[in-house]
């Protein structure tokens, strides 16, 4: 695997009004031809919104709770990242290509930038957390992961995040759209029955039980097939930041400032005025 030079850090660029790293806008054009089949099954979130966790119960689920399968490869080429395209590395739309159906699905884009046959024929289930520990685990994964621009200092990235001025744009348009189109992680065992019941699936007791055990962030943290140290250092550099970093709700208490904090509380208000979701941002 041979990485072209000199392509860190390139600047993000607007889709219809969304910013993106650079080769995933780049990815957006063969993906308007993609079609999916009914039994397939969407992921999607905004960034670090518990995406890999979904994704391994999912997997999880799909092989039985079999452990050898799951680690039959990154999570990364167990369920392809739909938009993604990087120097050096398969992107997204090849890696599906050689995986068996039904398909599992990650994406983060949101629905306006989203092929119409995903929203017309599979299921989806979609993941949000709030949005002070995504904005601090964003400004980390900016750090270490080599596509993205360079982030700056915390208090300018914030102010990127509330501008919707990161990459995929608007957490809070992400999310309403979603919450809208639809109309939680503290009991994993529960989230992972209803998941179950969603995709039409059921497991002995014992099993989701080595699920929720196998699902932990401490386990996660520490397999090489869902923390993505098998991606070259070229691309993402966990000697920055851990690619699973923290993985708890209230983290963001030691990053924001009580300005930061007083400024995003009033942002946050005029957002999502008029929107029924909430979220926990501390336990």
């Amino acid at each position: 695997m041979e990485l072209i030079q000199d392509t860190s850090h390139p600047p993000l660029e607007y889709v219809n009004g969304v910013p993106l790293i650079k080769y995933f806008a780049e990815a957006l054009g063969p993906l308007q031809s993609f079609q999916a089949q009914p039994d397939d099954l969407l992921i999607s979130t905004y960034p670090k919104s518990s995406t890999t966790w979904v994704s391994q119960i999912l997997d999880m689920i799909y092989q039985g709770s079999d452990l050898e399968k799951c680690h039959r490869a990154p999570i990364f080429m167990r369920v392809p990242f739909l938009e993604f395209k990087a120097p050096g590395i398969p992107s997204g739309m090849e890696t599906l290509k050689e995986t068996l159906a039904p398909w599992l699905i990650k994406t983060h884009l949101p629905l306006a930038l989203l092929p119409q046959t995903l929203l017309d024929q599979v299921k989806v289930v979609y993941v949000a957390r709030n949005a002070k520990d995504v904005a601090v685990s964003y400004y980390h994964f900016y750090h270490m992961a080599k596509v993205y621009p360079e982030p700056g200092t915390w208090d300018s990235f914030l102010e990127k995040f509330m501008a919707r001025e990161v990459s995929y744009g608007s957490w809070y348009q992400h999310v309403q759209e979603w919450w809208e189109l639809s109309h939680t992680k503290e009991n994993p065992k529960r989230e992972i029955q209803k998941i179950l019941e969603f995709v039409g699936r059921s497991l002995p007791e014992e099993t989701v039980d080595l699920m929720v055990q196998q699902t932990s962030f401490k386990e996660m943290k520490k397999n090489p097939m869902t923390n993505y140290t098998t991606v070259p250092q070229e691309l993402m550099d966990h000697s920055i930041s851990p690619f699973m970093r923290k993985g708890m709700a209230g983290n963001w208490k030691t990053t924001f400032t009580v300005t930061q904090n007083e400024r995003f509380d009033a942002d946050y208000a005029e957002k999502m005025a008029g929107c029924s979701l909430s979220f926990r941002s501390e336990l």
